[in-house]
């Protein structure tokens, strides 16, 4: 959920989910999935800005508060061979 501010100064809370696209036209334009469209104050780069964060967010705290700890996992590692000769020496 984003925090945006309506033209009249108020604020509201967005679902960031169900932005289907941004306009600048020149005031920034949200448009949701179902076509319910919101004018807001801040500028079309902000707006991503806040998507960003917000889904950053998400995924730091699906991590356990590690930003990169899928970055740490998602690389191959070499494992060492061991060789059975069925003899202990």
């Amino acid at each position: 959920m984003i925090v945006l501010t309506r033209l009249s100064g108020s604020a509201f809370v967005l679902n960031a989910d169900l932005i289907e696209r941004l306009d600048s036209t020149p005031d920034t334009v949200v448009t949701l999935v179902d076509g319910k469209k919101y004018v807001v104050a801040e500028g079309l780069a902000q707006v991503v800005d806040l998507v960003r964060a917000w889904r950053g967010g998400i995924i730091a705290a699906s991590t356990g508060g590690e930003a990169h700890a899928w970055a740490q996992r998602a690389h191959l590692a070499a494992v060492p061979s061991t060789v059975a000769t069925g003899a202990e020496d």
